[in-house]
């Protein structure tokens, strides 16, 4: 079986397909039968293992072999969409069974357009007459309305127009006296106008009608709904008199302009009273047609409500597996494909594509055709759960580079560790452990609610990595002897003060370990809990913590540099051991391991009894490089900070510090010098090569071009010459320049930056004291045995809210990200590349995940 040139062997440290590194992939040709192709890829699409390349770049969307059945799926969906608009406004949930239906074949795609077809005409039509009918009933409702009032109005003021004119306007009696002798024929108009529009409604009249007519407005104190959008519709009633058909055309503009409706109303008592009952009925009959309209809409919403969620599902299979088909090349009688899938998964594969040959009736196999290509493959990791969260930590730096080692089984307990150095509170530490493993018990009822707050999906996705954080912050916690800022004292303290009488009224009383502590014994578990009243705390707790951090520092880098070698010896990149790895190593070893190693010796070696001339080891590491040693018998005696405190000391470090220069010219030029001797050497030997075979036919096999004593090496650097641009001379000395310098000066900033785990543990520590002496402890020394309880609770309360608020969100969230840098930028850099990209397979997964089509859409 061919395969590309990054995967055709397995290193023998790790085979692919651990989670060590990438899974193994294989690049192939499909060669599927016409008739057999829809449902091939449909099981290949349930299987979810092959990532199809797209061969059709240069071919417009639009010219595509099968656009049509897209644009019969974008139909289906269209329909869809408005039935599953409808089901949302009668205030239905769409369900979710957790079913998976299978993609239709396609002689059932007619059904379906045929039964959605269907579906989607009832529906609509049953809308359209719902919303007349109820559009009519709306106008009659308005209309009942509006002779109500009027009847209100005429039984108030009767018929004499002159008497209502005159108790409305306050006219003078001559002038009323006037208009009865003019005996002037009135008219009336009556309507409706949206209450927000009457004070415009009114001047405009007035301004039309120059005061020429009487208008009166009083509202409707039933709310109507527009039967369109639904909203509600505040109207007021008004009713106009005028003198003459010209007033009554300008009265009739303005209700138009204002959109005001107005309604024939009877001049006769009678024919109002006939006319409201005729009202009443009609709206009676429309009630009863409305309630069966709207049963009848629910059954047919009913049947599409248990049905929307498998018919969406679907139609979006079908439309991804012809896109995906689209993809592919027609050749001849059958579709060509180029795909990506993992080479253990060929079993696998080969089954699906049996089963879609047998539902399709297909006669001809599929053909599989291992494929030799340049282009890298990529990387997919089978994860579990738990390792899940943590990989995507790695992928947010970069995708790894495929065969490449993968930092995330070191980062399921580095990550968590050094998250909790810094958060180390036993107390703080069990919340949060809590609160993990709670979202871990719950993972199958909180996973089904389909969460969309994107906080909560956050919390939620990553509760392996937070109950992990909880999980070491308690067991460091109990190393620095914290819980909620307090120390437990249960194996008793090994301290042992003698106070004397006179030391007993002083202000400060430290202790003094030569002879207040028995160096037979120590604490069992983590610090002593007398540190926690001494006034000297904050100076041990220091001291202890910078050197921790250094330590872990310089180990997580160490740890780091050593995993290059298992990229060098999979990548059959042997020369990089000696030119990169060993002087890497060495200047970091030589220099920081080695200050390491002192702190280390400091500790074991100085007791209490020498700790007044015990060394400063800055001090001395600076020393290391200015070459300033004293030996003699009286440096002890004064505390020289020159003295030598071990045998060879000199020498050691002297050792030290030429090993370490001398690494960097090698980290420097060895790399360039070693590519352009090696550049020549392979050009002479095809310039050889060609020129033995210039009057012949070169033969098919790439690999025909190399001698047969030539490397893996060789051929992988042949073949890449062919396909990518070589970088000049300049422009690799340039880059190796700039990754000597960015590691050399790297190995100095970085194990600063690891100083963060001492200063946020340190920030910790005493933001959780402050919170216990300023809330708590303030509550607790209250007096009072009625009054003092309520105090507590309340104080406790607001205590209690402010860890979780400050200590254990904020700090928590201040110490993820810290720790995210160490390891995207510290531990990753010295090993990781990240230049790599996902393996995306097609599957349905992210339809079925889906809540909504408009989600797919």
């Amino acid at each position: 079986m061919l395969m590309s040139p990054s995967c055709s062997k397995l290193t023998d440290f790790a085979t692919m397909g651990s989670l060590f590194r990438s899974e193994e992939m294989q690049y192939c040709q499909m060669f599927l039968q016409t008739e057999a192709a829809y449902q091939c890829v449909s099981e290949l699409g349930e299987l979810g293992l092959v990532q199809f390349k797209d061969l059709n770049t240069n071919v417009n969307s639009f010219q595509r072999t099968f656009v049509n059945e897209i644009r019969r799926c974008e139909e289906m969906e269209r329909k869809l969409r408005y039935t599953e608009k409808e089901i949302l406004k009668e205030g239905l949930t769409i369900p979710d069974y957790q079913e998976n239906p299978p993609a239709p074949v396609p002689k059932e795609i007619n059904d379906l357009e045929v039964e959605f077809e269907k579906m989607d005409t009832e529906l609509r039509q049953v809308n359209t007459n719902y919303d007349a009918l109820n559009q009519n009933l709306v106008e009659l409702t308005e209309i009942r309305e509006v002779i109500h009032k009027t009847q209100d109005y005429f039984l108030l003021y009767g018929q004499d127009f002159q008497y209502m004119i005159r108790e409305e306007t306050g006219v003078l009696h001559e002038e009323a006296v006037i208009g009865r002798q003019q005996q002037p024929a009135l008219g009336f108009l009556v309507g409706t106008v949206l209450r927000d529009k009457v004070p415009v409604f009114e001047r405009v009249m007035k301004f039309i009608t120059h005061g020429m007519v009487f208008m009166r407005t009083e509202e409707i104190e039933r709310i109507l709904k527009d039967p369109i959008t639904g909203d509600e519709l505040h109207k007021c009633m008004f009713i106009v008199f005028y003198q003459g058909d010209q007033l009554k055309n300008k009265v009739k503009k303005v209700c138009d302009g204002m959109r005001a409706t107005i309604y024939p109303v009877p001049d006769s008592p009678e024919e109002r009273n006939s006319m409201l009952r005729g009202v009443n009925s009609r709206i009676s009959d429309l009630e009863i047609v409305l309630t069966q309209s709207n049963e009848h809409r629910q059954r047919v919403l009913k049947v599409a409500h248990r049905e929307i969620r498998s018919w969406t599902i679907k139609v979006e299979k079908i439309k991804a597996i012809y896109h995906t088909l689209n993809m592919f090349k027609v050749h001849q009688n059958s579709l060509l494909a180029e795909c990506w899938f993992p080479a253990k998964a060929i079993d696998d594969i080969r089954r699906a594509l049996t089963t879609g040959e047998k539902v399709s009736n297909s006669t001809i196999p599929t053909v599989i055709q291992p494929m030799l290509t340049s282009e890298s493959p990529p990387s997919y990791y089978k994860c579990n759960k738990f390792v899940k969260g943590f990989q995507s930590v790695v992928d947010a730096y970069g995708m790894s580079t495929y065969g490449e080692v993968n930092p995330a089984p070191y980062t399921c307990i580095t990550f968590p560790f050094l998250f909790a150095v810094m958060f180390g509170d036993a107390g703080h530490g069990l919340i949060m452990f809590l609160f993990g493993l709670f979202l871990i018990l719950k993972e199958k009822s909180i996973g089904s609610k389909r969460i969309t707050n994107e906080i909560a999906n956050t919390f939620f996705g990553g509760r392996y990595i937070i109950m992990m954080m909880g999980a070491f912050s308690i067991y460091t916690g109990i190393i620095y002897n914290d819980f909620f800022s307090k120390s437990v004292n249960i194996f008793g303290s090994q301290w042992h003060p003698v106070i004397k009488d006179n030391e007993w009224h002083a202000d400060k009383i430290q202790l003094n370990p030569i002879t207040a502590h028995y160096n037979v014994t120590a604490y069992p578990i983590g610090v002593d809990p007398i540190w926690q009243p001494a006034l000297n705390k904050i100076l041990f707790s220091n001291s202890l913590k910078m050197k921790m951090a250094i330590i872990l520092g310089v180990t997580h880098m160490l740890f780091g540099i050593c995993l290059q070698i298992f990229n060098h010896i999979h990548f059959k990149s042997y020369i990089d051991i000696v030119i990169r790895f060993i002087p890497e190593f060495l200047f970091l070893a030589c220099l920081f391991g080695y200050l390491v190693s002192q702190v280390i010796y400091k500790w074991l070696w100085f007791d209490a009894t020498e700790s007044h001339c015990a060394p400063a080891l800055l001090i001395h590491f600076i020393n290391m490089f200015m070459f300033k040693y004293s030996s003699s018998d009286t440096a002890k005696e004064k505390c020289d900070p020159n003295w030598m405190y071990y045998r060879g000391q000199n020498i050691v470090q002297i050792m030290m510090f030429f090993i370490a220069i001398l690494s960097v010219p090698v980290l420097l030029v060895a790399k360039p010098v070693y590519i352009i001797c090696k550049r020549k050497s392979i050009r002479k030997t095809v310039t050889d090569h060609e020129s033995l075979i210039s009057n012949e036919i070169p033969p098919a096999n790439e690999d025909a071009k190399f001698p047969s004593g030539s490397t893996t090496e060789d051929r992988d650097l042949q073949h890449r010459s062919h396909h990518t641009v070589e970088h000049s001379i300049g422009e690799i000395i340039i880059h190796q320049t700039i990754h000597t310098i960015e590691f050399c000066l790297g190995c100095i900033s970085h194990t600063a930056s690891y100083l963060r785990l001492w200063a946020l543990s340190l920030a910790h520590a005493q933001l959780s004291e402050v919170l216990w002496t300023m809330v708590l402890r303030l509550a607790l020394t209250m007096a009072g045995r009625y009054v003092g309880a309520p105090i507590i609770f309340v104080i406790f309360f607001l205590w209690a809210n402010l860890t979780v608020a400050i200590l254990l969100l904020m700090e928590g969230l201040s110490a993820f990200l810290h720790t995210l840098r160490l390891h995207w930028v510290e531990f990753n850099s010295k090993f990781y590349m990240g230049e790599g990209y996902a393996f995306t397979p097609f599957n349905f997964n992210h339809i079925l995940n889906m809540r909504s089509i408009d989600e797919i859409s």
